[in-house]
């Protein structure tokens, strides 16, 4: 669901957003769905991945509403429609800096357009961790990939490895037993971190085998420059060896994309925006929901939730400015103490 569109003409000059939402996953579309609703007319930009990780995710069965189960690119597909359809404006556009500094908040984008907001909604959500190993920079796009999805079809009767133990990991497993003839999953542990259901699935697959208590220590190509092994080392034993493979996916989590309000907002480890139990950051004003500040959960339903309810306190905090000052509003913020401790 990626593209690439350019987006409107420039922002009237002077105008201030009343909420502005960056992030067009789960979380900020549904943010926009419910500040739209609350006549608060939305601006939300979507960055350069509309749709966020669950537009990359082949099929979803957990989502409520949905027996039946949909491809994660319908679901994000149906969150924008929704949101528009309510009045939230979309922008297909990339957001490089923010200043909190002082209110109404500023952004700036990647087509150089600024943006002045009373309130933001940050739901930026998070990008593939990578192993950080020789070979793999290299060979992404030439066997190393972060999305099983985009590319498993390059590989039809082929033996691929997937590194991780989470739901991710063998989610994206059992998608590819569709197209390659053999999938072995690397984990660095004797068991797997990954939901029971999704465990029961990958045992009973005969195309998916496992390799325990191993980390990838290289990613090696072969004379045509594409994947040729993966060099392993046992964690236990201390053994060393090469398995040939014909392409490396990789899923050992995220990093939360938050460093455009690095040193402006309180952060937990890894980066995640610290937020109180209803997405207030340490800033007045500013709001995080989804995978931006949810280092525990990272579902699609929780990523959702989150969304709905920074909105509402986006909601309050903008009617409260409607007779007060941003200063006196701020003061009653700390007092009432919402923002996270």
């Amino acid at each position: 669901m990626s593209m690439f569109i350019v987006p409107s003409d420039q922002p009237e000059e002077g105008k201030v957003e009343k909420v502005i939402i960056i992030g067009g996953g789960p979380a900020g579309f549904t943010a926009g769905l419910y500040t739209a609703r609350a006549q608060l007319d939305p601006l939300l930009f979507t960055g350069n991945d509309i749709g966020g990780q669950v537009a990359l995710t082949y099929e979803i069965e957990n989502y409520p509403g949905f027996p039946e189960g949909l491809s994660g690119n319908e679901l994000a597909e149906r969150f924008q429609k929704q949101a528009e359809k309510f009045g939230t404006r979309v922008e297909y556009d990339h957001v490089l800096e923010v200043d909190l500094s002082q209110h109404p908040f500023t952004i700036r984008t990647q087509f150089e357009k600024t943006y002045r907001a009373e309130a933001l909604i940050l739901a930026m959500g998070a990008t593939p961790r990578k192993l950080q190993v020789p070979g793999e920079a290299e060979l992404t796009g030439r066997g190393v990939s972060y999305c099983a999805t985009c590319d498993g079809f390059f590989f039809r009767d082929k033996e691929v490895v997937v590194v991780g133990g989470g739901d991710s990991a063998l989610e994206e497993g059992i998608f590819l037993t569709r197209f390659a003839s053999k999938v072995t999953i690397i984990h660095r542990r004797d068991q797997l971190r990954a939901s029971k259901i999704l465990q029961k699935r990958a045992f009973e697959n005969d195309k998916i085998e496992f390799i325990w208590d191993t980390v990838v220590t290289r990613i090696n190509a072969g004379e045509n420059g594409a994947v040729a092994s993966v060099s392993l080392k046992n964690v236990k034993t201390g053994e060393e060896y090469d398995f040939p493979t014909d392409g490396v996916f990789i899923f050992i989590g995220h990093i939360p994309n938050s460093q455009i309000v690095e040193g402006q907002l309180e952060m937990e480890d890894g980066g995640y925006i610290k937020t109180n139990c209803f997405g207030h950051t340490s800033v007045p004003g500013v709001f995080a929901a989804g995978e931006i500040q949810d280092h525990r959960f990272k579902q699609v339903s929780t990523s959702v939730g989150q969304g709905a309810m920074a909105a509402m306190e986006a909601e309050k905090f903008l009617a409260e400015l409607e007779d007060k000052s941003y200063e006196d509003v701020k003061e009653e913020v700390l007092a009432a103490g919402l923002l996270p401790a």
